[in-house]
């Protein structure tokens, strides 16, 4: 089972760099496995569909990172 990021390493990686970066690090790397698996048919349908809303889950942790630091980079 794949182990995801609970509210406490949210709280953590908002007020740590270090921990921040590591976390993000760790989701894309099982991320890019997952979608690598996929596009060689390791999948069954089901398990793909689940694979791409958990990119979805992926940008909305970002997103979340992102906000509650007081914003990403602003636009130009």
């Amino acid at each position: 089972m794949i182990e995801l990021a609970t509210e406490a390493d949210l709280a953590r990686a908002r007020t740590d760099p270090e921990f921040r970066r590591q976390i993000m690090a760790r989701s894309l790397e099982l991320l890019i496995g997952a979608l690598h698996r996929a596009r060689r048919g390791v999948f069954r349908p089901e398990t793909v569909r689940q694979i791409k809303e958990g990119t979805d889950l992926a940008v909305e942790l970002a997103e979340r990172l992102q906000d509650r630091r007081g914003g990403g980079p602003q636009a130009a």
